[in-house]
């Protein structure tokens, strides 16, 4: 997939009780808010040193895209958060527990140095995905991984040569430099494909019964694509993409590397 698929039902946990309760992903209400860096919350699980909490601004593993690092600050201290991850309930794994019990009021603060970078190498994702379908003959992302440093991203059907990515790191540089507006958007299937082909959204490839999704949109339809990851607010902030490297995968998949200078 080119990138993680929200649905728009609630995600729904448990406590150590039977009574539901609702895990808010506070970074998804907007493109502004995955520039936010701290936020408050109350803790609704702790098992071993993993910790569940109503609300949350750390991104965890999801959608090729890393999870976020940062603190918790609890009535007795602080935790480091070293791993998040979770779909229903996102747990933030930390170094020790101390002193927490579900109820408490904490203060959470990510690592923003490494969130942005994640911010601007899955837009470029983004970017680079949509610009290599119009280039070379409908040539789909099938999977991708975001790091802080580097990132890749894997193609089908296609054999690159020197030349095409030289041809593509190009457009990409070009359209960065028109510094492009990213938005967000609710949509449901039916009104992206009536935009965009299926093949360029995978919207094939989603569960027939996910139809309210969250769509990242570049430009004037420059890219879009369902997506719950974070991005910046315009793509002038990626600054220059470089490609470092390419790897068939077998049966016409390339892996294609990259950096961001």
């Amino acid at each position: 997939m080119r990138s993680t698929i929200l649905e728009r039902n609630e995600f729904v946990g448990r406590t150590d009780g039977d009574e539901l309760m609702t895990t808010q992903r506070l970074y998804l209400s907007s493109i502004e808010a995955a520039y936010k860096k701290e936020f408050s919350a109350t803790v609704t699980k702790i098992e071993g040193n993993k910790i569940v909490l109503d609300q949350t601004l750390f991104y965890p593993l999801g959608g090729g895209q890393n999870w976020d690092l940062g603190i918790l600050n609890g009535p007795n201290g602080q935790l480091n958060v070293t791993e998040v991850r979770g779909r229903d309930i996102i747990e933030h794994t930390v170094e020790e527990v101390f002193d927490l019990e579900i109820g408490d009021e904490v203060t959470g603060e990510i690592d923003f140095q490494r969130r942005y970078a994640h911010m601007k190498m899955h837009t470029a994702q983004h970017l680079v995905s949509g610009i290599a379908y119009e280039l070379f003959d409908g040539v789909r992302t099938v999977g991708n991984q975001i790091h802080t440093d580097r990132s890749r991203i894997d193609f089908h059907p296609i054999q690159f040569t020197e030349e095409m990515l030289l041809e593509l790191q190009s457009e990409v540089n070009d359209k960065i430099q028109q510094g492009l507006e990213v938005a967000d958007s609710q949509m449901t299937r039916d009104e992206i494909n009536a935009i965009m082909p299926q093949e360029r959204t995978n919207m094939d490839l989603l569960p027939t019964f996910i139809n309210d999704l969250r769509v990242i949109i570049i430009g004037e339809q420059q890219d879009m694509c369902p997506c719950a990851g974070t991005h910046v607010r315009n793509i002038s902030e990626i600054g220059q993409l470089e490609f470092t490297g390419k790897k068939s995968k077998g049966k016409g998949k390339q892996r294609v590397s990259y950096i961001l200078k």
